[in-house]
């Protein structure tokens, strides 16, 4: 879909009503502008922490695997009797 539409005097645009009922954009829902290559991209942010946690997933499980020994360790584990 195409639309056109004006940037006011301060600096606003409206999101058209027929592209914000396709996408389920409602008054005071938070959207992420992004400035990719020239260009203006507007996202929810609920979907944009969905499409970052699925692009960290991979990193986030190896990441936990690595510092496995590190973490778990005899010499740390007297701090969980404080953390009760």
């Amino acid at each position: 879909m195409m639309k056109t539409i004006r940037v006011s005097e301060k600096g606003q645009i409206s999101i058209p009503q027929s592209v914000r009922a396709i996408l389920g954009i409602e008054q005071g829902d938070e959207l992420v502008l992004l400035q990719v290559d020239g260009k203006i991209l507007l996202e929810k942010v609920e979907r944009t922490e969905i499409g970052l946690k699925d692009s960290f997933k991979d990193i986030l499980k190896f990441s936990e695997l690595s510092l496995k020994g590190v973490w778990d360790n005899k010499e740390d584990e007297i701090w969980n009797q404080y953390l009760k």
